[in-house]
């Protein structure tokens, strides 16, 4: 148990030790051989007080030391013995009480941390114990009940943590101070040897040689050493309280030199009291100073604004005079409009004739040409039947010749020669086929695979422009790591940084905002796609205030981007505050709109957006299924205009389209993953490129090959076509020979009767068609030269027109004069009434102020002052007062801290006093307190030492041995001589000469005289007996059976390997008997109780 030093000395003596003294006791050695048995005498107390509060009912073991489930054992209220061999769990009964009653692994000597006591394999130990709480003693009954739980689990990294039940089960407290107070109040100490003996604590006091030692065993059974060590913490405090005195006294001085200082300053308060007066003073005079200085700043201000409407009639006189010069000049251009439209008439009238006269040349021509073409048609026929007539009369001279060499060998030559012939013509034309349909398939084989070369090729452009894409966007991300702005372009921090140098210049009225994909966030980042989409071009674009401000813009861009596209540019009217969109913007319970979807800190930004996007009326909605069937249904969104998806799918109310983006380039929040997409993406489409060109060659290699093979199937062709040809002139000429020789020469004497009649005819009309063509030759140059004429004749008029259309022109420049000078004067009429506006407006202002400053001023000061200084002088007067007011404060302080101070600086010196004198005061009694409780101390030290004297011989005479036990309280030694049988005391020897079984009974003997003297609600002594023999085992139960007979309203729990089959029965004692465990199962338990 760990010191509990706030507990007074009284109460432990009072609470932890309750020694029943009698009045006369005999001296420290007297022998008690003739003394009689003291134990019997003891009065048994009655059935109430046996239900003491604070003992043992029952204890459970989970997965604790090397056991997965012991218990729960429900212990009896007097008597009890747990027996078993050994690993059955005797000693972790014990060890479990002791831990989870407050105690440490090192007091249990099983282990040195808590972590050793779970099960190897488990990750946590579980102890649970129930202690009674009824009768007078008990801890807080109408919380707990009649008994308490306490539950204790220890981790494997050795963590401790109780849960304090009621008996219901309810949860208490989970907390050790509340432990340790159930435990002081039933005076359960577990580290006392005297309340719980462990065998290795028994071990080592049997062996113990040490005087020394037994007298702290002593010392600490009957808590003497932990009352000595309160009283030595009391007499520490004691000195510290001393030495605190000693230092208050030096603070006390300390103090009261500060009140005194305090009390000087808060005398000193009456002069700054009239610095004060002086300071309101001068702030009211300061108050109507600036009334007045305003009231004479409003004098030139309405002069001017008189003297500016006076001018406002020469502005006036300007505007009329250029609205009636406007006025001639226009007057002027219309009359010379007319002139010239009817000039522009007259030519509209010839028009007609002319264009008829056109029409007809166009007819003469055309018939001209016809003829000319049924001159050279006539001319190509007649040279054709000159042609025919030459080969036939060629043919008939050669039949004539033919007939006359023929023989009848040579008929029979010509005929096998034909059957020849025709066998190879069947042949070459099959082959002819053949070769025709390979070139169809070689045609077609070479037009697919061209189209296939153009397919690629086409998509070979847009995967390239897609990769160089990809390169710019991947140089662009991997410069915005630095700065996010060059996502927009290369040169955007470049073009920016001229903005503001021209901005700071005042060449720029407004600064322009952009790009305004960068003055903007997305609350959620997977709308960033859908949100780029939406905005397009807009996030590279900048808004301007005015058009002078987007010219000095355009200026800048064109310096900064020389090449190559530029940024666009908006020109709207800067507002200060974002356009209320509440009646016109839609509003959805569930999905956003774009402005809803962003964060826009610039209203410029957010209604230059709204303005040319109208993102107020743009819904967001993730998926594009949802976003279809809500934009398409039966009822659309109010004022929803089309809605975009997380994939930046475009959606309608009567169509959509698929967006051609994957991926977002500017609004995308991390840079890294862009980075590491682009690499990704540009491999893919390098190797798809690759892929390509592999392709590409192979359907080159197609192509070539196609094209050879073409081109020798061609020429094949030709070749075959060319013998074809040859032999069918040969079969043709041999079958004209046999014809010639068995028909008569008269046809063809007739076809060339035939030819030259035809070509008389031919001629005669190839003469008339001569002639009919000069005939429309010389109509046509006839209508042509007319014509001509009257081509000129329109010319000639339009000529007279273009010195009117210079006087047109003049005139229309001197309209756009007039118009000029008349805008200008008018807008210099709009400036100066704007500026009389302003003015007016200021005055207002100026007025509007001016009664604030009277009101204000009459606030401090009701009745006006007529003041002649300046409000420049009064406030240096002002400021230097107040200066010298704050020094003074900074020396003494404002009149309320001052005051504050003081009384605190009072108080202080007050309560240090007091405290002083308390201090003093608590020491003295302390003191005498102390005195009289060491005087008690060493009283009950004698006491007790007599007591356990007494009661060691009584119990020695059990066996009627004689012995002596003596204390040295000075040297702090206790000599214990132990003699076997009736002997004289001469004769006693140290308890070391004794057997192993005589030491054990001595020492039951030392421990029950130590149990007559303290008091517990339960005694644990594991395995007593060990090295006892039959006689002195069987004598030590007797004693121990006896004192528990005598002391039914405590618990003894004893722990023994022996079997204690021999014990009486009696109903106030019971036996746990363990079984022998197997380390792999839980071991059982069972339960005897004598009835």
């Amino acid at each position: 148990m760990s010191k509990r030093k706030s507990s007074p000395v009284s109460d432990n003596t009072n609470k932890r030790v309750k020694p029943a003294v009698e009045e006369d006791v005999e001296d420290e050695n007297v022998s008690n051989s003739d003394q009689e048995d003291p134990l019997p005498n003891r009065q048994v107390p009655c059935a109430d007080e046996v239900v003491s509060a604070g003992i043992v009912e029952s204890i459970t073991l989970k997965n604790f030391m090397c056991h997965s489930h012991l218990g729960p054992f429900t212990f009896g209220s007097n008597v009890n013995f747990v027996v078993g061999n050994n690993g059955s769990g005797k000693s972790a009964v014990l060890t479990a009480l002791i831990v989870a009653l407050g105690g440490n692994a090192h007091a249990t000597n099983r282990g040195l941390s808590l972590k050793g006591f779970v099960k190897e394999g488990e990750s946590s130990a579980d102890v649970s114990i129930t202690l009674r709480n009824k009768g007078k003693d008990a801890y807080k009954p109408e919380v707990y009940g009649p008994a308490i739980i306490v539950d204790l689990r220890i981790t494997r990294e050795g963590l401790r943590t109780y849960k304090l039940r009621s008996k219901s089960g309810q949860l208490v407290s989970t907390k050790k101070e509340e432990l340790l107070s159930i435990l002081d109040n039933f005076n359960i100490q577990v580290n006392n040897p005297v309340s719980v003996l462990t065998q290795e604590m028994s071990k080592y006091f049997l062996h113990s040689k040490g005087e020394g030692d037994k007298y702290k065993f002593f010392m600490k059974a009957t808590q003497l050493e932990q009352m000595r060590e309160d009283f030595t913490y009391i007499k520490t405090t004691k000195h510290i309280t001393e030495d605190k005195v000693g230092q208050h006294s030096e603070c006390l001085k300390d103090l009261k030199r500060k009140y005194l200082e305090k009390e000087d300053r808060y005398k000193n308060l009456a002069s700054f009291d009239e610095m004060q007066t002086k300071l309101e003073e001068l702030q009211k005079q300061m108050a109507w100073a600036l009334v007045i200085e305003m009231e004479k700043e409003l004098e030139p201000m309405k002069e001017r604004l008189q003297s500016d409407r006076r001018s406002t009639e020469k502005y006036d006189e300007k505007v009329d005079e250029w609205k009636n010069k406007l006025e001639e000049a226009e007057r002027k251009y219309r009359q010379i409009q007319e002139q010239l439209e009817g000039i522009t008439q007259q030519v509209q009238e010839l028009q007609p004739k002319c264009a008829e006269l056109k029409t007809v040349a166009q007819r003469q021509n055309t018939l001209l040409k016809s003829s000319e073409v049924t001159v050279h048609r006539c001319k190509a026929n007649l040279r054709d039947l000159e042609k025919d007539k030459v080969q036939l009369s060629s043919r008939i001279n050669d039949l004539k010749l033919s007939i006359s060499q023929t023989t009848g060998a040579e008929s029979q030559a010509k005929t096998e020669r034909m059957e020849q012939i025709q066998a190879e013509l069947e042949n070459m034309r099959q082959k002819s086929a053949t070769l025709g349909q390979q070139i169809d398939q070689y045609e077609h084989a070479c037009s697919r695979a061209k189209e296939e070369q153009g397919k690629m090729r086409r998509e070979q452009e847009v995967l390239q422009r897609s990769i160089d894409a990809n390169r710019r966007n991947l140089q662009t991300m991997e410069s915005s790591r630095s700065n996010r702005l060059r996502r927009f372009g290369e040169h955007m921090p470049t073009l920016l940084n001229a903005i503001q140098e021209a901005h700071r210049r005042g060449q720029l009225k407004h600064k322009p905002r952009g790009p305004l994909g960068h003055l903007i966030s997305l609350k959620d980042p997977e709308l960033a796609l859908s949100v780029e989409v939406c905005l397009k071009g807009q996030l590279q674009a900048f808004t301007c205030d005015n058009h002078e401000d987007e010219r000095v813009l355009q200026g800048l861009m064109a310096k900064v981007f020389p090449t190559g596209r530029r940024p666009a540019i908006i020109t709207s009217q800067f507002l200060p505050s974002v356009h209320d969109t509440r009646s016109r913007g839609v509003n959805h319970p569930e999905y956003p709109s774009v402005l809803q979807a962003l964060e826009i800190e610039d209203p410029v930004v957010a209604n230059c957006l709204i303005d040319q996007r109208g993102i107020e009326s743009i819904l967001l909605i993730k998926n594009r299924t949802e976003a279809r069937r809500l934009m398409q249904g039966k009822n659309p969104p109010r004022n929803c205009n089309q809605a975009f998806s997380k994939e930046g799918d475009q959606i309608f109310n009567n169509r959509s389209y698929t967006a051609e983006q994957t991926r977002a380039n500017y609004l995308s929040g991390d840079v890294e993953e862009e980075i590491r997409h682009l690499q990704r993406e540009m491999e893919n489409q390098k190797a798809q490129a690759n892929r390509f060109q592999l392709q590409m060659k192979k359907l080159d290699e197609d192509v070539k090959q196609n094209d050879g093979l073409l081109r020798r199937t061609h020429i094949e062709q030709r070749t075959t076509k060319d013998k074809i040809t040859k032999l069918q002139l040969e079969l043709t000429d041999l079958q004209n020979v046999e014809e010639s020789q068995s028909e008569d020469l008269s046809p063809l004497e007739e076809d060339l009767q035939e030819i030259v009649t035809k070509i008389s005819s031919k001629r005669a009309e190839y003469e008339e068609a001569r002639t009919k063509t000069a005939e429309l030759k010389a109509s046509y140059e006839k209508a042509e030269q007319e014509y001509k004429q009257h081509k000129e004749q329109i010319n000639t008029v339009a000529e007279d027109a273009d010195p009117i259309k210079e006087e047109l022109s003049k005139a229309d420049q001197e309209v756009m004069k007039c118009k000029h000078h008349k805008k200008h004067y008018e807008e210099k009429r709009s400036a100066h009434l704007r500026n009389i506006q302003t003015l007016q407006a200021n005055l207002e202002s100026k007025e509007q102020e001016l009664q604030i400053s009277v009101a204000k001023a009459t606030e401090i000061c009701p009745e006006r002052l007529e003041v002649r200084r300046t409000a420049r002088s009064l406030d240096s007067e002002i400021n230097r007062l107040k200066v010298k007011i704050t020094t003074q404060q900074e020396q003494q302080g404002d009149r309320e801290e001052v005051v504050r101070q003081y009384n605190e600086a009072l108080e202080n010196y007050k309560n240090m006093a007091q405290q002083m004198k308390n201090l003093t005061s608590f020491i003295k009694s302390l003191s005498n307190v102390m005195n009289h409780r060491l005087q008690v101390y060493a009283e009950l030290k004698k006491l007790l030492s007599a007591r356990c004297k007494y009661y060691f011989d009584s119990m020695l005479a059990q066996r009627r041995y004689t012995g002596s036990m003596t204390f040295d309280h000075k040297n702090e030694t206790l000599s214990i001589s132990v003699q076997p049988g009736q002997g004289n005391k001469a004769d006693l020897s140290d308890m070391r000469s004794l057997s192993g079984g005589e030491r054990s009974f001595s020492t039951v003997c030392f421990v029950l005289s130590l149990w007559a003297i303290t008091e517990a609600p339960f005694r644990c002594l594991d395995e007593f007996d060990v090295y006892m023999d039959m006689v002195n085992r069987r004598i030590s139960m007797d004693m121990m059976l006896k004192v528990a007979a005598g002391q039914r309203f405590r618990q003894f729990i004893f722990l023994t390997p022996q079997s204690m089959s021999s014990l009486p029965e009696s109903k106030n004692i019971s036996i746990l008997c363990l079984k022998d465990p197997d380390r792999g199962n839980n071991p059982q338990r069972s339960q005897d109780e004598d009835q």
